[in-house]
């Protein structure tokens, strides 16, 4: 596939603002979506920069449109309502449309990212089959032994370099009861073919789900015969900042977009995106991509597939601009998310600053949990199971919700410390500082505590790196910026305001504005 054309009128300056260089990210998480419309400006600032007319860049974001997103009981199982998902991010181009014209602007192209590993079944008509199973749904677990009967983990793990997640798609495949004339689409391919009519599997989420070669770059089908998968069964691969196609008529109708708009393929998976924004000014980082699940890694330009490394249980999944993340999931904010949500339903809705600042005045030394552990996984009463897992290891925690979101927030500092050294042994690299990019990095305790627990300056920001990596991606397939990663992070680094925190300071100081 050949990347979007450069737009008419590239390299020339309207107001600061470049010709053409208004971009659509369809942004959607585990509980959350957004759809932001993204622009790459010129103005004062430091020389050097990355513009297609050599001038400073910046990237701004303007979100148009948010919508919920969640799980639901439905036909026997925890499901995602892909439905009405797919009907608001219709909505939100809709609005991200409207609002270029306002501007006098026209939207050059479509990026999607969401999380990884679900997917829906789509048959040869372009029909949904069912509404695409949650990660969170337990059906998978069952499915685990009968994949590793066929195929043995060390195997698996030398060919994908994947962690094993019981959720992992592969492993969630093994309890269809029929795949012959179906394709899987990950669930962002699955909205850019309802958008273009277009069939792909974009590279980075590809990667997550079992049976991507992590050496190679492809689908590694070889393992598709022992699991009795077609090898058909997924679309044909394509890379970051490759053009999937023009929308189909009918949706440019719906939304009103010129239907010359094209939707362009952008890392897909949201942490391959947000990776790729990473502000880092120098080559060897950590980052953790803090959210809902907490992404804790290096980024590499190899794979890791010792033994070792998969009996540590880390990941090698695609970046951008064909680079590693080496990482490992640890648990996430959905612990303190869902601590919230039962609490609220008891008549206690306490602010999370209020939370936080009581949280922060406890001393430390406090009981500590896995925040990995499985239990975690599916919504229910998590206080509860919390302090569970506290006297499970001999501790006792108070019921008191600030006592239990320390605990949440020194078990994932700890869990991010233990992540990055391990990441530094096994691929031989000595980082000098953890950038934390997502939600958590709002989190000023959170970042503090991760600084304390690893040792290394954390630099937190920004807290919208995965549509700004979107946004990016389709700015470079454009003409519209130029260069590598490098080039793309000093955009995001001249436009963002960032926060440092020091392992034995207690107060973060502003580093950028």
């Amino acid at each position: 596939m050949s990347t979007a054309p450069a737009p008419s009128g590239k390299g020339s300056v309207d107001g600061g603002l470049l010709a053409g260089s208004v971009f659509a990210a369809v942004d959607i998480g585990a509980s959350s979506g957004r759809v932001i419309l993204g622009r790459i400006s010129t103005g004062s600032g430091t020389p050097g920069a990355n513009t297609a007319d050599g001038g400073p860049a910046r990237a701004t974001l303007d979100v148009v449109h948010r919508f919920p997103n969640g799980v639901v009981e439905s036909d026997g199982g925890l499901r995602w309502d892909f439905d009405a998902l797919f009907a608001e991010v219709l909505t939100g181009l809709a609005a991200a449309g409207k609002a270029a014209v306002e501007r006098g602007e026209t939207i050059t192209s479509i990026g999607i990212d969401t999380w990884a590993v679900d997917y829906g079944l789509v048959n040869a008509a372009g029909e949904l089959t069912a509404q695409p199973y949650s990660y969170r749904d337990e059906r998978s677990r069952a499915a685990v032994a009968r994949v590793h009967g066929k195929l043995e983990p060390a195997r698996l793990y030398a060919t994908t370099g994947l962690q094993f997640l019981q959720f992992n798609t592969l492993y969630q495949l093994a309890t269809e009861p029929a795949l012959g004339g179906l394709q899987a689409m990950l669930i962002p391919d699955l909205i850019a073919f309802l958008l273009t009519g277009q069939r792909r599997t974009e590279a980075t989420n590809a990667s997550t789900t079992g049976l991507f070669d992590a050496v190679a770059g492809e689908w590694a089908t070889e393992l598709f015969g022992p699991l009795g998968l077609p090898k058909d069964l997924f679309p044909p691969l394509i890379q970051p900042g490759e053009t999937l196609g023009p929308l189909l008529p009918s949706i440019a109708e719906r939304t009103g977009l010129p239907a010359a708009t094209t939707v362009v393929a952008v890392g897909s998976h949201d942490t391959a995106s947000a990776v790729a924004a990473v502000p880092a000014e120098q080559e060897n980082f950590a980052y953790i991509s803090s959210g809902t699940w907490s992404l804790v890694g290096l980024e590499l330009h190899y794979p890791v597939l010792t033994e070792a490394s998969r009996v540590a249980n880390f990941t090698n999944e695609r970046g951008v601009d064909g680079t590693t993340r080496y990482l490992r999931n640890v648990g996430g904010l959905w612990l303190l998310s869902e601590c919230q949500r039962t609490w609220a339903e008891g008549g206690h809705r306490p602010a999370i600053g209020e939370l936080l600042d009581a949280a922060a005045v406890l001393p430390p030394g406090g009981p500590r949990i896995n925040p990995d552990d499985p239990a975690f996984i599916a919504p229910d009463n998590m206080p509860d199971r919390i302090r569970a897992a506290a006297r499970n290891t001999g501790a006792v925690l108070p019921a008191e919700p600030a006592a239990v979101v320390r605990c949440i927030l020194d078990s994932l500092a700890a869990g991010y410390a233990r992540t990055i050294a391990d990441a530094e042994r096994l691929a031989g690299v000595a980082v000098d500082v953890v950038h934390i990019v997502g939600g958590g990095s709002q989190n000023a305790l959170l970042c503090q505590l991760t600084a304390q627990a690893t040792g290394k300056p954390v630099v937190a920001g920004p807290v919208e790196a995965t549509a700004l990596g979107n946004v990016l991606v389709q700015a470079r397939a454009a003409g519209v910026a130029t260069g590598g990663l490098p080039q793309l992070r000093s955009i995001v680094g001249a436009g963002t305001s960032l926060r440092r925190y020091e392992p034995l300071d207690l107060i973060a100081n502003t580093v950028k504005s």
